[in-house]
């Protein structure tokens, strides 16, 4: 019996729960990562002005490629030795973090020269995962935390444009959007915090629900989409070419280191969050890998840069429901809507304000997982001031951008387009240089100065 309630668990790893369970909670993973995972691709349709077949295609590879990709998170491929998939309950999707250099690389040489760059910085996640091993010893939880803080933190802009009816919406900030925001926040906390059972678990989705007919009754949701969508489409190989440019390999190929020490901190996040333990080498080598894997398919299909998703990482911390087979599901609706437009088309049409307003709790608990990461090391002065800096500058230098408007265009490109590249970079080497000091031997040396 006990064997029995392990496998059919929603919080254990291996776990198959019925559908009746699992269908739901892995709704919730879709909608908190769509519209997230199709609006790099809209941007940059939009930038480089692209028609209306063409930018449906590159919408429907990145659905696509986001399945694909957390499938081989899920499900690795190889048993031991070089893993690709970390095994772990990740979502991987189409990453904001590269939206500033595919603009910048798309402008000079087109999407094509995007999709031969990613290509290449695909190899180099693969050979970070690789050597992560030996580089394991350089991310203590100091740094991991502070990674998985900084991506909290700079993920409250988002949540916050979204409630507000999403940047360049005719109704931003409108009483309107608030109010549906705020009632779908509320409803989530009430579920979260006053309910048991399924009602808690599934307190994003069913915020989200309430949200969404709200929205209906007041008019602000656009079927038109839905209409507008094909039926069926199979993405298209080298539909958009193939074009390799050195500075666009360079630039890519940081963005992609950066990204794989990110994708320790969201890895740390989800086995901290919802299997209260460290992520094993393997399963962070397997990750990184299995992230460079996906992306190189990815740039033969149209695809653009994947990684793991930080509101996904935060409904793993939230409910504890680690079943990689609910997870899966939500790989296979993903899949879905890469292959339906129409499906897919449906869930774009849930209001921002709403996905806000569902969002924002989540966003704060990848912040306070990434809080939970840093105290597991001593809050020395040492190690307070090398956090405090490297969160300081992330996020002063994102909020205010005009700071760096001198540097050159590959520097701002690269370093001002995410808090978390900068932090990351600050915290990795200051715990490098800066000497490990207890609190007993700063207490020391302050005695010995009296």
């Amino acid at each position: 019996m006990k064997s029995s309630n392990v496998n059919n668990s929603l919080f254990n790893i291996d776990g198959k729960p019925s559908l009746e369970k699992a269908v739901p909670l892995s709704l919730q993973h879709v909608l908190a990562m769509i519209v997230g995972n199709i609006t790099p691709a809209i941007i940059l349709s939009g930038a480089v002005g692209l028609g209306a077949e063409d930018s449906t295609i590159l919408v429907q590879t990145c659905m696509f490629i986001a399945a694909i990709a957390t499938l081989v998170q899920l499900y690795p491929i190889g048993k031991s030795g070089i893993r690709i998939g970390s095994r772990l309950p990740v979502i991987m999707g189409v990453s904001f973090a590269y939206v500033p250099t595919i603009l910048a690389i798309a402008a000079d040489f087109g999407i094509a020269g995007v999709l031969g760059a990613e290509l290449v910085g695909g190899l180099v996640a693969i050979v970070m995962g690789v050597f992560i091993k030996r580089l394991r010893k350089f991310f203590p939880p100091i740094v991991s935390g502070t990674v998985v803080l900084t991506i909290g933190l700079s993920l409250y802009p988002i949540a916050i444009n979204y409630m507000a009816g999403g940047n360049g919406a005719p109704t931003y900030g409108s009483l309107q959007n608030w109010g549906i925001a705020l009632i779908t926040l509320v409803v989530v906390l009430i579920c979260n915090n006053f309910t048991k059972g399924y009602l808690k678990l599934a307190s994003v989705l069913v915020g989200i629900i309430a949200g969404y007919i709200i929205s209906i009754f007041s008019g602000i949701v656009d079927f038109s989409a839905v209409g507008e969508a094909g039926i069926f489409s199979l993405p298209k190989p080298l539909h958009f070419g193939m074009e390799f440019n050195i500075t666009a390999i360079i630039t890519m190929a940081i963005m992609y280191i950066v990204n794989s020490i990110q994708a320790v901190g969201d890895l740390s996040a989800t086995t901290s969050g919802g299997l209260d333990r460290e992520p094993t080498d393997e399963e962070l080598s397997g990750g990184i890998i299995g992230n460079g894997v996906a992306s190189i398919i990815g740039s033969f299909f149209g695809a653009l840069p994947t990684a793991t998703y930080s509101q996904n990482v935060g409904i793993v911390a939230m409910n504890k429901v680690v079943s990689r087979f609910v997870l899966s599901i939500s790989a296979i609706v993903i899949l879905l809507c890469g292959f339906i437009p129409k499906f897919g088309a449906l869930m774009t049409t849930i209001p921002q304000c709403v996905l806000g307003g569902a969002t924002i709790s989540v966003f704060a608990l990848i912040t306070m997982s990434g809080i939970k990461l840093i105290i597991q090391d001593e809050l020395s002065a040492r190690n307070t001031s090398i956090v405090g800096l490297a969160v300081a500058l992330g996020m002063g230098i994102d909020m205010v951008p005009e700071s760096i408007a001198m540097f050159p265009g590959w520097f701002i490109d690269i370093f001002g387009s995410s808090p978390v590249i900068i932090s990351t970079i600050v915290v990795f080497f200051l715990n490098i240089i800066v000497s490990e000091k207890t609190i007993a031997e700063e207490k020391k040396e302050r005695e010995a100065m009296d």
